[in-house]
C-alpha cells in the first residue's frame, strides 16, 4: 500500500509538471499570436525563421549532450539481505511439531476465513498474527502454542517471580523489521533450551507459566516505544533504588495536666516571627522553584530522539485481569525487564488483538490516544470480537425462572456449535527446567542492565567464588563514569554476608549479615582507608541471641560508646573516654601490652521498680583521671530532680587486700529529700567498696569488648581471604561430602551384589566332592548325590527347628519361674520390684510369641522347601538324564 501511495504521489507530480509546461508553451504561443508576422517586416520574418532554425538545431544538440550524459549514470537497485534464521533439525521434535491433527486442520480454515472477513472489513490495519509457523516450518493456531505447566520451583507460583525469572533467563531478540510481525514463533519448549527470543516468544512462556499458577493472563500483540521495544531501560530507575512510599506519622499531641508547672511566658515577637516565617517560606520557595527549572532542564537534555517508526513498533507484552488469585486490579507485564504497569502506560500505544491457551480476540476500540481509554471487558463483542463463541467471558444472571429456561436452551446451541470448533490440545512438549539451568538464571550465568545513572550486574548462585549474586554501581552521569554508590549482594556464604555497601565519597562500608554468626554480628560499619581496629566503626549486633545484651557498639579512636538492652542489671548504655598512650622508651617487653588509658567511664541503667527511686542509681561516672566517682539517683514521680553522690578515692584504693581509708572530705551528697540524712559511714563504706567493684568490672567488661573488636576484624580479614560458600546436603551436584558419600554406597551396593553372587554356591558341589568330582556321572552316583542332597536339607531343616523348639522351652521355663517367684515374694514386694515384674513378663511374653510365630513358620515353608529342592535336582542337567 505504501509503495502504491509513492507512486501515484509520483504520477501526480510528473502530471502537474507537464500541465505546468503546457502552459507555458501556450503562452508563448500566445505571445507569439500577439507579435505574429503581420505586425513585422518581410525582411525580419525570414531573420525570425533563420533564428528559430538555428535555435531548434542547438536544442536538439543539447538534448543529445544531456541524454549522452544521463545514460554515464548507471543506478544499482538496493538489495536487501534476508535476516539468517535459526535452523532446527525437525527430525530432534516429536510428531505433533511437524503435522497436524483434523482438528487443527479445521482451526486454521477457520481462521483463514476468520482472516480474510477481517482485512476486507479494515483494510487500513495490519494483518492478524494468528498462524505463524513453528520451528519445523508447520503452520500452526497461535493459541495452541501455549503450553500451560507448573515448574517445581516455589518462586514460579507467583508472577513477580516468573516475570522476573523469564525476564533473565531469556536474551533479547529485537523484531527485524521493527514494525512487521514475526514470520515464525517458535514454542515455549524450545525457547527455554536455546535461552534466547522474540517479544512474542518471551510472552508465550511467561503466560504458559502464569497461567498454570492460577492467573487469568493474556499474551497481548500491539505497538510499543521504541525504548520498551528496545528493552533500553537507560533512561529509568533501577527497581532497587525505587523507594517506598513512608507513612506519615501523626505527631503526637502533647497532653497538658491540670497541675503540672506553667512554662514561662513567651515574650518573643509574634511580627518578627511571622517575618522570619516568610523569609523562610519565600526561601524554600525559590529553592523549590530552581530545583524544579534544573529538573525539568535535565529531562530536556536527556529527553531522547524523535522516534521516525512512532506508533508503528510491533511489540507484545503481557496482560492480566482482575478475579483469580486474588489480583484486585488488571495489569501489564514487560516480559523484558520482569516490572508490572498500570493499563494507562505511556510506553504501549496500541493493541491490535490478545489471546489466551483458549479463545482469541481482537480490539475494536481506537488507539488514537494510546491505551489509557480501552476496555478490557472481554464479554463485550462491542470493542473485543473474538474468534471461537464461549461463555467463558458472558456470564449473564437469569432474572426470572423463563429467562432460566431461554439460558438453557441457548447454552445447549453453544455446546452444539462449539462440539466442532473447540480448542485443539496443544502441540507444544511439556515446559521443563532442571534445578541447575534455574538456578543459573542467566544466560552463561551473567547478565548486566543498564539504567538511569547506574548499572546492575546479576551473577547465577555459585558462579563466583565470593558469592556474589548481584552489584548495584550508581553514578552521577549518564555516562557512568563518576561512581558514587555500589551495592554487592552476596547469597551461601559461610560468614552469612548477604550485602556490602560502599559510598564512594564518603568511604564508608557496611555490611550486613544473616543470623548464625558465633558473634551475632548483624552490621558492621567502617572506613575503607582504615579498616583496623581503634578506628571510627559502628557494629550493630543480634542482641536476642547474645547472652550480655549488646544491641550496638560505636568505636572511634577516643572513645566506645556500648548501647544494651533486657539485661538483669538494668544496664542500657555504657561509654568510655580514652587517653593517648604513654610512649615507653627502651626496651619493648612482648607480654606486656601497651593498653590506651581509660579517662572516663559513665554506665547508665533503667528504672528498677523494685527499689525506691532515691536508692536505685540510673548514671555512674567513673572519673578515672580525677580519682573520682559521681553518682545519679532516679528521679521520684514527685520530684523534679535527683539525688546525686560523689565520692572521691582513697590513695590506696588500687591495692590488693588493703583496707580503705575513709575520711568525711571523701564523700559529697545532695538529697533531695530534706529529711533524709546523709547516712550513716558504714553505709557510705560499703558504698564506696561497690563503687570500686563496679568500676574494676566496667574496666575488664571494656577491654573484653576491645579484644571483641580486634577477633572480629580477624574473623572478617580470614573469611574475605578464603570467602567459602555453603552447599546444602541436599544438592547433591555441588556438595562433594553428598557425592562421595553416594559413590560409597554404590560401591557398597556393587560389592554385596558381588558377594551374593560368590555366595551362590552349587548345592551339588560337596556332594561331588566326596565321590571325588567324577567328569561323568552314573546313574548310582545320581541316585546317591540325589539322597544325600535331599537328606543334608531334611536334617538341617530339623535341627533348625530342634533350635526354636528349644529357644521356645528355656523362655517357658525361665517364665515360669518368674511368675513361682513372684507368688512366694507378693506380699512383701514393693511397687517398682512389682512394675519390673510385669514389665518382665509382658516382654518374655512377646518374646514367646514369636518364636512359636518363627517355629509355625518354619513349618509350613519346610516342606516347600523340601520339594522345591526335588524339583531343581531333577531339573539339574547333570541328574536329569538320569532322574
Amino acid at each position: 500500500m505504501e509503495e502504491n501511495s509513492v507512486n501515484t504521489q509520483d504520477i501526480a507530480t510528473d502530471s502537474n509538471k507537464l500541465d505546468t509546461e503546457s502552459e507555458i508553451n501556450g503562452q508563448s504561443e500566445k505571445k507569439i499570436e500577439e507579435n505574429g508576422p503581420e505586425e513585422n517586416e518581410p525582411g525580419e520574418e525570414n531573420a525570425t525563421k533563420g533564428e528559430q532554425a538555428d535555435d531548434q538545431n542547438n536544442l536538439e544538440d543539447d538534448v543529445e549532450a544531456l541524454a549522452q550524459e544521463l545514460n554515464k549514470i548507471i543506478v544499482h537497485p538496493p538489495t536487501v539481505e534476508p535476516v539468517p534464521q535459526e535452523t532446527f533439525d525437525p527430525t530432534e521434535f516429536p510428531a505433533s511439531y511437524k503435522d497436524n491433527l483434523p482438528k487443527e486442520k479445521l482451526i486454521l480454515q477457520y481462521c483463514d476465513n476468520f482472516c480474510r472477513q477481517y482485512v476486507h472489513l479494515y483494510r487500513d490495519r495490519k494483518p492478524l498474527f494468528v498462524n505463524p509457523i513453528n520451528e519445523c516450518g508447520v503452520e500452526k493456531f497461535i493459541c495452541t502454542t501455549l503450553r500451560p505447566t507448573q515448574l517445581p520451583f516455589k518462586e514460579l507460583y507467583n508472577w513477580e517471580g516468573a516475570a522476573d525469572f523469564v525476564a533473565d533467563y531469556l536474551s533479547f531478540e529485537p523484531l527485524e523489521p521493527p514494525y512487521e510481525l514475526p514470520p515464525r514463533l517458535i514454542s515455549p519448549a524450545t525457547v527455554i533450551n536455546r535461552q534466547k527470543g522474540n517479544c512474542f516468544e518471551y510472552n508465550t512462556l511467561l503466560v504458559s507459566l502464569l497461567i498454570a499458577a492460577g492467573y487469568d493472563a493474556y499474551v497481548v500483540s500491539g505497538y510499543a516505544s521504541r525504548e520498551t521495544c528496545l528493552a533500553d531501560e537507560s533512561r529509568g530507575v533501577c527497581p532497587l533504588l525505587k523507594k517506598k512510599e513512608e507513612a506519615k506519622q501523626e505527631e503526637k499531641k502533647m497532653i497538658i495536666k491540670k497541675y503540672s508547672v506553667k512554662p514561662p511566658r513567651d515574650l518573643t515577637s509574634k511580627f518578627i516571627l511571622k517575618q522570619e516565617r516568610r523569609k523562610v517560606a519565600e526561601q524554600e520557595a525559590e529553592e523549590e522553584k530552581r530545583r524544579v527549572d534544573e529538573e525539568l532542564k535535565q529531562l530536556e537534555r536527556e529527553k531522547p530522539a524523535p522516534d521516525p517508526l512512532l506508533g508503528l513498533r510491533v511489540h507484545s507484552w503481557v496482560l492480566v485481569l482482575a478475579g483469580k488469585r486474588e489480583v484486585p486490579e488488571s495489569f501489564f507485564i514487560e516480559p523484558f525487564t520482569g516490572l508490572s504497569h498500570e493499563l494507562n502506560s505511556e510506553s504501549y500505544h496500541g493493541i491490535e488483538s490478545l489471546w489466551n491457551n483458549f479463545n482469541y480476540w481482537v480490539n475494536m476500540q481506537d488507539c488514537s490516544e494510546g491505551v489509557k481509554d480501552l476496555s478490557y471487558d472481554l464479554g463485550d463483542c462491542t470493542v473485543w470480537e473474538y474468534m471461537f463463541p464461549g461463555v467463558d467471558k458472558q456470564l449473564l444472571i437469569p432474572e426470572s425462572e423463563d429467562d432460566l429456561l431461554d439460558m438453557e436452551d441457548e447454552e445447549e446451541k453453544v455446546v452444539n456449535v462449539e462440539k466442532h470448533l473447540d480448542m485443539p490440545p496443544s502441540w507444544v512438549e511439556p515446559l521443563r527446567l532442571s534445578q541447575r539451568d534455574y538456578e543459573m538464571r542467566c544466560p552463561k550465568g551473567i547478565k548486566t542492565k543498564l539504567y538511569k545513572r547506574s548499572k546492575l550486574e546479576k551473577f547465577a548462585p555459585y558462579l563466583r567464588k565470593d558469592g556474589l549474586v548481584s552489584k548495584l554501581s550508581v553514578y552521577d552521569n549518564r555516562e557512568l563514569t563518576d561512581l558514587i554508590l555500589t551495592k554487592e549482594y552476596y547469597s551461601h556464604r559461610q560468614d552469612k554476608l548477604h550485602t556490602r555497601v560502599h559510598n564512594q565519597r564518603t568511604g564508608w562500608i557496611t555490611e550486613y549479615f544473616n543470623p548464625g554468626r558465633a558473634r551475632c554480628l548483624k552490621e558492621h560499619q567502617y572506613r575503607a582507608g582504615n579498616p583496623g581496629p581503634e578506628n571510627d566503626r559502628t557494629m550493630v549486633f543480634y542482641n536476642e541471641a547474645r547472652v550480655d545484651g549488646l544491641m550496638k557498639r560505636v568505636e572511634t579512636p577516643n572513645e566506645m560508646t556500648e548501647d544494651y538492652t533486657d539485661r538483669d542489671d538494668f544496664l542500657y548504655y555504657k561509654h568510655v573516654q580514652l587517653g593517648k598512650r604513654s610512649k615507653k622508651f627502651g626496651p619493648q617487653d612482648g607480654n606486656q601490652v601497651n593498653l590506651r588509658p581509660i579517662e572516663k567511664m559513665v554506665l547508665k541503667f533503667h528504672r528498677n521498680k523494685s527499689q525506691p527511686a532515691n536508692n536505685d542509681i540510673a548514671e555512674m561516672v567513673f572519673l578515672v583521671s580525677e580519682d573520682k566517682i559521681q553518682i545519679t539517683y532516679h528521679t521520684e514521680d514527685s520530684r523534679i530532680a535527683s539525688s546525686t553522690r560523689e565520692f572521691v578515692k582513697p590513695p590506696n584504693w588500687d591495692e590488693k587486700g588493703a583496707i580503705l581509708a575513709w575520711a568525711n572530705e571523701m564523700h559529697q551528697t545532695f538529697q533531695v529529700d530534706p529529711d533524709a540524712g546523709p547516712g550513716k559511714q558504714l553505709d557510705l563504706y560499703m558504698t564506696l567498696v561497690n563503687l570500686l567493684k563496679a568500676e574494676e568490672t566496667a574496666r575488664e567488661k571494656f577491654r573484653e569488648s576491645e579484644e571483641e573488636v580486634v577477633e572480629i576484624l580477624d574473623e572478617r580479614t580470614n573469611e574475605e581471604s578464603v570467602s567459602e560458600l555453603e552447599i546444602s546436603v541436599y544438592d547433591t551436584d555441588r556438595n562433594e561430602k553428598a557425592k562421595k558419600h553416594r559413590r560409597e554406597v554404590e560401591h557398597q551396593k556393587e560389592a554385596e551384589k558381588m558377594r551374593k553372587q560368590e555366595m551362590e554356591i552349587d548345592y551339588l558341589a560337596p556332594f561331588l566332592a566326596q565321590i571325588g568330582d567324577p567328569e561323568k556321572i552314573t546313574r548310582m552316583q545320581a541316585y546317591k548325590l540325589k539322597e544325600d542332597c535331599l537328606a543334608d536339607l531334611k536334617q538341617r531343616l530339623i535341627d533348625k527347628a530342634n533350635l526354636i523348639q528349644a529357644r521356645f522351652e528355656k523362655e517357658t521355663q525361665e517364665l515360669q519361674k518368674k511368675q513361682a517367684w513372684y507368688q512366694q515374694n507378693q506380699v512383701s514386694m514393693q511397687k517398682d520390684d512389682e512394675e519390673e515384674y510385669l514389665n518382665y513378663c509382658s516382654e518374655a511374653m512377646f518374646r514367646i510369641h514369636i518364636l512359636e510365630m518363627r517355629l509355625n513358620r518354619h513349618k509350613e515353608s519346610a516342606p516347600e522347601k523340601y520339594m522345591m529342592l526335588d524339583k531343581k535336582l531333577r531339573q539339574d542337567p547333570r541328574l536329569a538324564e538320569f532322574l
